[in-house]
């Protein structure tokens, strides 16, 4: 059985998001519906939507995009035991996996061979070709990817944490990164601002590498100790050899070497922006002090769900613009223009209008 519901979608790489209707499946044995309240604008939204990312999955059209979805629970099956009508739920980038492979039994869903991805994969209970995101009023998905949000939290500043939080908080987890340590954030965007909050949660001195000294304060009140623009070569040279980790969510052509020289010994550089190029790096970079480089990809649904807990302790979110869903596409522009502090977040209210 199917439903149709309300969205925005592209017809194609080079169309705006309308309005539009879909079809959803009604919750099956272990599915959880939830009426979305808000869905967070992700750059990887962008990129899917103009086929960008062509040689890494291309885009099938019409495309509804988003994966930061908190919303409220409408209805569960039979067999669902987590969630009850009422209670607040959240889905981040990721609503099936095949669940059995050792990735997925060790918790790291999102590296599984069979992940399905909240919108763009194919959608195995084929009520559409691919599955469909969160600029919707409503979605169907698995309970054992279904999230708790804590009840304490703003909703639409905890949307941006389905994958701009995770996606700095579990490297940050993942090397060790707690208090006495030295990390590193290179930029001061999305990803970047909740680099910050987290290392400083966790205790550790950080250190904000941005191009732009106008982003001094704003560094400084997200919880940054220091602020270092890297264009000036003295001030980094002040900083060699001295991090223990650093976070670049960088996604634009930039030096990596030039913040591998700043790593201490066994010191890490975690990739968690996609330059659309490949980084030239210099052996010699890493060889000296035993440097390690490496990227990450989100986080599975245990670390998900530990990363809200820790927000719902720390009364973390994301710093963000609402905007009605009929400014889509200018959020979009102004996105691409680094014109948003610091995360887009649509009041999916707006779309009961259409």
């Amino acid at each position: 059985m199917i439903y149709n519901t309300k969205a925005y979608a592209a017809a194609s790489a080079t169309s705006p998001l309308t309005s539009t209707q879909i079809k959803r499946r009604n919750p099956t044995d272990h599915d959880v519906q939830i009426e979305v309240l808000f869905c967070g604008i992700c750059h990887s939204d962008v990129h899917s939507v103009r086929d960008e990312w062509s040689d890494f999955m291309s885009t099938t059209y019409p495309i509804v995009p988003g994966h930061e979805i908190v919303g409220r629970v409408t209805q569960v099956g039979s067999a669902v035991t987590k969630y009850k009508p009422g209670d607040l739920a959240a889905i981040g980038c990721m609503v099936d996996s095949d669940l059995n492979c050792p990735r997925c039994q060790a918790g790291f869903q999102q590296f599984c061979h069979n992940v399905i991805f909240t919108y763009n994969s194919p959608d195995k209970h084929k009520t559409a070709p691919v599955t469909y995101g969160g600029y919707s009023d409503s979605i169907v998905a698995d309970e054992r990817f279904v999230l708790r949000v804590p009840e304490n939290l703003d909703l639409a500043g905890v949307a941006p944490l389905l994958c701009a939080g995770i996606t700095t908080y579990s490297p940050l987890r993942h090397w060790g990164v707690t208090e006495g340590k030295k990390v590193g954030v290179v930029g001061l965007g999305g990803l970047g601002h909740m680099g910050v909050k987290f290392a400083h949660a966790f205790g550790a001195h950080v250190v904000v590498f941005t191009t732009s000294p106008d982003k001094t304060e704003d560094a400084l009140r997200l919880g940054a100790d220091e602020v270092v623009v890297s264009r000036n070569a003295d001030e980094m040279k002040k900083h060699e050899d001295s991090f223990d980790f650093i976070l670049d969510t960088v996604s634009a052509k930039h030096d990596i070497n030039a913040y591998l020289n700043l790593l201490r010994l066994d010191g890490n550089i975690t990739l968690v922006g996609a330059p659309e190029k490949p980084l030239d790096i210099a052996a010699f970079s890493l060889l000296v002090g035993r440097r390690s480089l490496s990227g990450s990809m989100i986080g599975g649904i245990p670390e998900t769900q530990e990363m809200l807990d820790f927000c719902g302790q720390h009364n973390i979110t994301s710093d963000v613009e609402v905007v009605p869903i009929q400014k889509v596409n200018e959020a979009y522009d102004r996105l691409l223009k680094s014109d948003v502090k610091y995360r887009f977040v649509i009041d999916m209210a707006s779309l009961k209008s259409e």
